[in-house]
């Protein structure tokens, strides 16, 4: 299922490889590492080298903390796909001048129909890899699981053009600043017994007369709206009549 991209990354068995085999999966780990990724340093790696020992579970686990893998060690296909990930952007960055002008095979007689098109149509949903993918996306954004993977990743895509763009980012890094308001001018109406649960209640109140503010400015809009709708009615000539 990682076949794509372990032959991007010119793994000597990309069709073969089985992160079920141990001893595979320990050794790939280590080349990833070694080659591709490079998060440690030469001496730092020996843990992680070390794949004999009982131990290297223990390793692994360090390693995926210290390079911010989201998974646990038991989702070891998650885990695989996910470092892969990392380690194709790693390549492609270290290779960007190569890489920066080539083109998919056939890109160049794509027609603009096809640029145009509905991007999620052509997805193969029953691909592990792209399975494997939209789960790791998922589990990364704290988006809810369904069992239908098309539907995670609209969702993912909804929450990337709304949240994750620089205009939605710089609108959320914006600050409000508000007035200071003296509490102990508002009376709250009842009494708590106690001086904090007091002004936590004064303080909520506030809040809430707030947003019946902002409702009710909307309403107004509303009205002003429909008001302008109905002031301004637009006469059809042709339903006139002259005469009986």
């Amino acid at each position: 299922m990682f076949r794509r991209k372990l032959a991007a990354l010119d793994y000597h068995n990309p069709g073969g490889f089985s992160c079920r085999d141990e001893t595979e999966f320990r050794n790939f780990i280590v080349w990833l590492e070694d080659q591709k990724i490079r998060h440690y340093k030469i001496e730092d790696r020996g843990n992680l080298r070390n794949i004999h020992s009982d131990d290297w579970p223990k390793a692994f686990e360090k390693y995926m903390k210290d390079v911010n893998c989201p998974f646990k060690i038991q989702e070891r296909q998650e885990t695989v796909d996910w470092l892969l990930g990392l380690a194709v952007r790693l390549e492609y960055g270290d290779n960007a001048d190569k890489y920066k002008d080539s083109t998919p095979d056939g890109a160049k007689n794509t027609d603009n129909t096809a640029k145009n098109a509905e991007p999620l149509i052509n997805l193969d949903v029953n691909n592990p890899d792209f399975k494997a993918g939209v789960m790791a996306l998922a589990n990364l954004l704290q988006i809810q699981r369904h069992d239908d993977y098309l539907v995670m990743l609209k969702a993912i895509r909804i929450l990337v053009q709304e949240r994750l763009t620089q205009d939605a980012i710089a609108k959320a890094n914006q600050s409000k600043e508000g007035l200071p308001v003296a509490l102990e001018k508002h009376i709250l109406g009842f009494d708590t017994g106690d001086a904090v649960i007091n002004e936590a209640a004064q303080i909520l109140r506030l809040l809430h007369i707030e947003e019946l503010r902002e409702l009710q400015t909307k309403i107004n809009e509303a009205i002003v709206a429909v008001q302008a709708i109905i002031a301004d009615p637009k006469t059809d000539h042709r339903l006139g009549k002259v005469g009986r």
